[in-house]
Order: structure tokens, then sequence, then C-alpha cells
């Protein structure tokens, strides 16, 4: 995705960019107003392809990310300004000086039953939709 230097990114990290960064960014995509702030998804070791089950209960949601490829979480990725929220893949992120981290600490949805998977993306949805409220991540710690 290419974006102008006006525009701001938040990047969902998690190890494989197959399921909770996924899921992430498609839900902020979703419910973010604002133009200039684009929400993308990265992993640090990036899976072949998105999990099918989390692909599929973002169907359910009438998202579609069954032609999203996995990509890696580069420094290059972010720049200042920019805001990270990893998932999961910790010391592994990448430090970049100037970006704002924020950490959620959510379940990988990976091998779990459907119905785990759909918990997994309602919460998910929960914290976009907080984010996006609170001015993305404004009250919250780096």
């Amino acid at each position: 995705m290419n974006s102008d230097k006006t525009q701001k990114k938040i990047v969902f990290a998690c190890i494989h960019n197959a399921g909770r960064s996924q899921m992430a960014a498609a839900f902020f995509n979703l419910h973010n107003k604002q133009p200039e702030i684009i929400g993308m998804s990265a992993g640090t070791n990036p899976a072949d392809h998105v999990h099918e089950v989390v692909a599929q209960v973002l169907l359910e949601k009438n998202i579609d990310i069954t032609k999203n490829t996995p990509q890696k979480l580069t420094s290059d990725l972010v720049s200042e300004g920019d805001i990270i929220i990893t998932m999961g893949c910790g010391e592994k992120c990448p430090y970049v000086p100037g970006v704002k981290i924020i950490d959620w600490d959510l379940e990988d949805p990976k091998n779990k039953p459907i119905e785990r998977v759909r918990e997994i993306r309602d919460e998910i949805e929960n914290r976009v939709i907080d984010f996006i409220k609170t001015g993305y991540g404004s009250e919250q710690k780096a």
C-alpha cells in the first residue's frame, strides 16, 4: 500500500501477520473516519498466507481479507509519527526511534476452534474502536 508523506500509519504487528494484526488493520480501516490515517499490518516472521479461519470470521463481518498477503515488519515500514501496535511479537518487534509502540496482549487465533477465533475477533474489534475513540492511543502509555 503506497502512502504519501502526509499520511500517518497505524501498523498492527504480530509474529506471522496471518491473524491478529490482519484483523486489527481491517477493523481500523473499517471504523476509522480520518482518511489521512491508514491501518496496515505486518509480522516479524510472516506466514505464507492469512489463516483461513481468520478470513472466514472476518467474512462474517463483511470484510474480505482472502487476498491479503502477510508482509514483513521492518523499520522502513514505519516512520516518525507513526504508531505500532504489537500483538505478541515482544522483543522481536523492531524499535524505531520516534515511533510510539503500544502492546495489546491478545491470544493468537492460530489452530483455535472457530468459536474462539470469533471471540478474539470481537475483542480486537472492540479494542480498535476504543483506540480510535481515545484519539489513537493518546491516552495510553507507549
